[in-house]
């Protein structure tokens, strides 16, 4: 459940999840384990192995005093008690020995366990799995054309926006090249959405890609999630699928001033993704992709002030989709359907009028401490006492978002208005077609 940093002098476990809470109340953890569809006798393993760790950490300490104890009376004994003194300093150091490694092999074995286990649910997220998820709103209604509306690679061939062909021919399947208006309208909606985050208090970032195993791990993503990162085995180094990452890295291991909490970063970065598992699924186009870029806001902040900065995040998404004038739908995600960090997550979903169906373009998630434990974040509480923070995320823009723009602002003969948001950072009001002869 968390990165469990060890004293290798003693095996005691660092920066975990709160195992006393674990104790005091474990019905919790296995009521958000079935939500998910998970097992829920982990509870039971991890209980017993902390219980085992605790009695092997004591025995040690135990034994080490007493070792310690004897060590002083040496040098102090006669002649005739010196002898059986150190035959049994000699004893302990054995014990102590034995007692050390079986502390360490229980630390390690609980630190494995609590690393699997995902985040606790929050308990007013939707029961259920991927199919389960419920409505919260459903903002514009989608438009009614008199002619046949094209998918969006069609109108981005005819702008000359979009060349998979090409994308495939140089790199592969589910890579594209985004060509002349297509630049400029990606770059236009990335320059948008950082404008409008930082207006409203976040700090941009550009942050790097790659990031080490720690990182990765303490995020989440080398949990259920590892088959989509692109791993570069000659360095150990993950690429990014989302600046997340990075950003909760930012402050790993350090302590933030209380008074600065809620911190808010917004990163643009280039995203990587395997995804695995999709052969077949959304190969047409750009909806599903290896590599695309993202804004993507992410937030430190104090436990007290979570839920209201998850619908902080929720509003300043729907705000851009807003701009945007696209038809969408706010959903609020099952817990069967939560990623390993996330207790909760709402998801914005846009029409595509193509496929006559809503597609997801954002995503926020509260993340609570789940991060912040793996990756040892924390503030001071008003009496001076570290605590950890939460951490959460949302997704302002992304490459995705062209689909929904082309495909809901397009015109008969292939042309696309420009969202009158984006006019000033793609130069122009209309996306026209190319003369290709």
């Amino acid at each position: 459940m968390t990165r469990c940093a060890e004293n290798r002098d003693t095996g005691t476990l660092l920066n975990v999840i709160d195992l006393r809470a674990l104790r005091d109340d474990p019905d919790r953890l296995r009521a958000s384990q079935r939500a998910r569809g998970e097992d829920d006798s982990v509870v039971d393993r991890l209980l017993d192995l902390d219980s085992r760790h605790r009695a092997a950490l004591a025995r040690f300490e135990s034994l080490r005093a007493e070792q310690k104890s004897v060590g002083k009376s040496v040098s102090r004994a006669s002649a005739d008690e010196r002898e059986a003194l150190l035959a049994r300093a000699k004893s302990l150091a054995a014990d102590v020995k034995s007692a050390e490694a079986e502390a360490e092999a229980l630390s390690g074995e609980l630190s494995a366990l609590l690393r699997s286990v995902p985040n606790l649910v929050e308990s007013e997220a939707p029961v259920g799995g991927v199919d389960d998820f419920v409505v919260v709103e459903e903002v514009g209604t989608p438009r009614e054309f008199d002619f046949t509306p094209r998918d969006h690679l069609e109108l981005g061939e005819m702008l000359g926006a979009i060349d998979t062909d090409r994308g495939a021919k140089v790199s592969g399947a589910r890579f594209y090249f985004l060509t002349g208006v297509g630049a400029m309208l990606e770059l236009g909606l990335l320059n948008l959405a950082m404008q409008r985050a930082t207006a409203n208090g976040f700090t941009p970032v550009i942050p790097p890609v790659l990031v080490k195993p720690d990182t990765m791990e303490g995020t989440g993503f080398l949990g259920e999630h590892s088959a989509e990162v692109y791993h570069l085995p000659a360095d150990d180094l993950y690429l990014v699928g989302t600046s997340e990452v990075p950003l909760a890295g930012y402050h790993a291991d350090e302590i933030l001033p209380a008074d600065a909490l809620p911190t808010r970063y917004v990163g643009w970065s280039s995203c990587f993704r395997r995804e695995a598992g999709s052969y077949g699924k959304d190969t047409r186009g750009i909806i599903r992709v290896h590599q695309f870029n993202k804004v993507e806001m992410f937030v430190y902040a104090h436990p007290d002030q979570a839920h209201e900065e998850h619908l902080r995040l929720l509003a300043w998404e729907r705000e851009m989709l807003d701009l945007l004038e696209v038809p969408y739908r706010v959903v609020d995600i099952a817990a069967g359907d939560l990623g390993t960090s996330a207790a909760r997550k709402y998801d914005c979903e846009a029409w595509i009028p193509s496929q006559g169906r809503y597609r997801e373009l954002t995503s926020t998630s509260n993340c609570t401490d789940f991060q912040a434990r793996r990756l040892n974040i924390r503030y001071r509480d008003a009496d001076g006492r570290p605590r950890f923070a939460v951490t959460l995320n949302g997704t302002l823009a992304t490459t995705r978002w062209i689909v929904a723009i082309l495909e809901n602002h397009q015109r008969a003969d292939g042309s696309v208005a420009v969202p009158e948001a984006l006019r000033p950072f793609v130069g122009r009001d209309v996306l026209e077609p190319i003369d290709k002869k």
